[in-house]
C-alpha cells in the first residue's frame, strides 16, 4: 500500500530553519528523543532527525540561501500536483511567493506566505504515482 503522506494535499515534510542547527539538534535529541543524522550541505551539516525507531520525522536546517531572511520557525511542506499552477493561485488569492522553486520535477519546492503572513512550503508531489519509494 502506498504511503499516504506522499500524496498531493498532504504534509510530506517538516523542517526547523534556525541559525544554530547543532544546538537545536541537541535540544530536540534530549527533549523528545530524536536521533540526529547529519546531511552534508557542503559548507555545513543540516540534520535529519529520526524517531527512536529510525523513522525520519523532521529536518533541522541552518538558515541560508532562500531561507536566510526567515525568522526561526518550523516549516511545513505540503505536496501539490502542479507546483507552478499552485504558485499562481498563491498570488491570485492574496499570498506571496517568498522563495521561487530552485528546480523542477518531484521534490522541487517553493516557500510561500499566506494572506495571514504564515510561511508554508509547497512541494511538487515527490511521489506522483503514490509510490512512497520503499
Amino acid at each position: 500500500m502506498a504511503d499516504k503522506r506522499n500524496r498531493a494535499g498532504t504534509i510530506v515534510g517538516l523542517d526547523l530553519t534556525i541559525t544554530d542547527a547543532p544546538g537545536l539538534r541537541d535540544f530536540y535529541a534530549e527533549v523528545v528523543g530524536w536521533k540526529p543524522e547529519p546531511l552534508s550541505m557542503g559548507t555545513h551539516d543540516d540534520y535529519m532527525m529520526l524517531a527512536p525507531d529510525g523513522t525520519p520525522v523532521a529536518g533541522i536546517c541552518r538558515k541560508a540561501g532562500g531561507n536566510a531572511d526567515l525568522p526561526p520557525q518550523w516549516i511545513t511542506y505540503v505536496a501539490v500536483d502542479d507546483l507552478p499552477a499552485s504558485l499562481e493561485k498563491v498570488t491570485a488569492q492574496g499570498g506571496e511567493v517568498v522563495r521561487a522553486p530552485g528546480g523542477a520535477g518531484p521534490g522541487a519546492f517553493a516557500l510561500i506566505k499566506d494572506p495571514g503572513g504564515a510561511t508554508l512550503a509547497l512541494m511538487q508531489n515527490p511521489y506522483p504515482d503514490g509510490d512512497d519509494g520503499q
